[in-house]
């Protein structure tokens, strides 16, 4: 079964670092709204730990058209390297998938909207991405790939925002949460730091907190227009007051925009120091 679900093995292995090699493949998930993933693991059998990493959204139609196989490959392997299996999904509604066409098989609804910014529904686009996640989990673990409790979960942007309702959760098989520039109604109309509904952001991050009980690391970055320092401040203020367990990092400016910190080859020395030692701590 799983021969079939592998689309494609790239040709291509990375070179040896730290006596790991790793192996990237593309995988159709037969999940219950099925998507494309990226897939990144040590070469071998395994079972390995599993490392989940959601992407972040657009609202506009056109550009999710164009969205990226894989937006941060980089990040990925650094993760498989540290010994895990990486899937890092592509959401139903992006790439080719975004192209409402059912009769050429190219139908993929857009699935985690937020509806009006005069009332958005930041609770429920998160909690749709985060039941993604738990397929994801119930599937690498009935394929016999991964140690079934033994599950991290990155994300950024509006994925990070997927992982903070996923925490609200507590699955049992996810140990850690680690989330980039986490969020939701980021720059409406493209204007920077034009959040759609701040209050109601706080708000149900706070309602997320209340009952999210699991280890997570949160990273921001000062030049961040989407989610800048203000309002990821109140959030995680908001978020741990409710009793959430969140460690908050404000990282300095990156480049011309920090939201996109994590998919940057660039980044990966400045925060992988941070998240190496999260990680350690939870063993």
């Amino acid at each position: 079964m799983t021969a079939v679900l592998v689309l494609l093995v790239l040709a291509v292995r990375a070179h040896a670092e730290d006596d790991v090699r790793i192996q990237e493949e593309i995988w159709a998930l037969p999940l219950p709204l099925p998507m494309f993933a990226y897939l990144v693991r040590p070469v071998g059998d395994g079972p390995f730990p599993l490392v989940i990493m959601n992407h972040g959204v657009s609202l506009n139609e056109t550009d999710r058209s164009f969205f990226p196989l894989v937006e941060f490959r980089d990040a990925a392997k650094w993760f498989a390297k540290r010994g895990n299996l990486v899937v890092a999904p592509v959401g139903s509604g992006y790439g080719a998938a975004a192209i409402d066409v059912p009769e050429r098989a190219l139908y993929g609804p857009f699935f985690s909207k937020i509806g009006n910014c005069i009332n958005p529904n930041f609770h429920d686009a998160g909690l749709a991405v985060a039941q993604v996640d738990l397929w994801i989990i119930d599937y690498m673990a009935a394929e016999k790939r991964v140690i079934p409790k033994d599950v991290v979960v990155v994300g950024q942007s509006a994925g990070g925002w997927a992982a903070i309702a996923l925490s609200s959760l507590n699955p049992p098989p996810v140990k850690a949460i680690i989330t980039f520039a986490a969020g939701r109604g980021g720059r409406v109309g493209g204007k920077p730091n034009n959040n759609c509904a701040p209050d109601k952001l706080v708000e149900a991050t706070a309602d997320f907190g209340s009952t999210s009980r699991v280890p997570m690391l949160w990273i921001y970055i000062e030049n961040d227009t989407f989610f800048g320092p203000e309002l990821s401040k109140r959030m995680r203020d908001a978020f741990t007051a409710a009793g959430g367990k969140a460690e908050y990092h404000l990282m300095p400016p990156f480049g011309h925009e920090g939201h996109f910190f994590i998919g940057s080859p660039d980044a990966i020395p400045l925060w992988t120091p941070l998240v190496a030692k999260f990680l350690d701590a939870q063993k």
